[in-house]
C-alpha cells in the first residue's frame, strides 16, 4: 500500500471551521436554547418519579407511602419544584420556538422580550401552581 505524501498545510487550512467559544458573548437566547435542552433532559428524570409514584399508587399502600415519603421530604419537594419549573420553563420555549416558526419575533427587541417572558414566565408559574398546591392542600 502507498503512503499518502504529506502535503504542507497552509495557515487559512489549520483555522477552525466556526469561531471559537470564547469569541461569542454570551447572550440570554443562546442561555435559553441551553437551558431548553437542559430542562427537557430533566423532564426525562421527573416522568419517571411519576411512573414510580403511579406504579406505586397501583401497587399497595405500603410502596405508595414510600413514594409519598420520599416525595413528600424537603429534598422530594424540591425536586418537585424543579420538575414543574422545567416543565414549565420548557413549554414556554417551545411556545417561544413555535412563534419563531411563524416568523415572528426574529428581531432583536422582540427575540430579548421573548426570551425574558420564557424565563419570567416559567417562574411565575411555577409560583403560582406551588400556591395553590398548598392552599388547596
Amino acid at each position: 500500500m502507498a503512503e499518502a505524501k504529506s502535503r504542507p498545510v497552509s495557515p487559512e487550512a489549520r483555522r477552525p471551521l466556526s469561531p471559537h467559544l470564547q469569541i461569542y458573548r454570551p447572550m440570554l437566547t443562546m442561555m435559553m436554547s441551553i437551558m431548553h435542552r437542559v430542562t427537557g433532559m430533566a423532564l426525562y428524570a421527573g416522568t419517571l418519579l411519576m411512573a414510580w409514584w403511579l406504579i406505586a399508587a397501583a401497587t399497595d399502600a405500603r410502596a405508595f407511602a414510600t413514594v409519598s415519603g420520599v416525595l413528600g421530604s424537603i429534598p422530594g419537594r424540591l425536586v418537585l419544584l424543579g420538575f414543574t419549573w422545567a416543565l414549565f420553563h420548557h413549554m414556554l420555549g417551545g411556545v417561544r420556538h413555535f412563534i419563531w416558526d411563524m416568523g415572528r419575533g426574529m428581531d432583536h427587541p422582540e427575540r430579548e422580550y421573548l426570551a425574558q417572558a420564557t424565563l419570567i414566565g416559567g417562574f411565575v408559574l411555577t409560583l403560582i401552581v406551588w400556591i395553590v398546591a398548598y392552599m388547596v392542600r
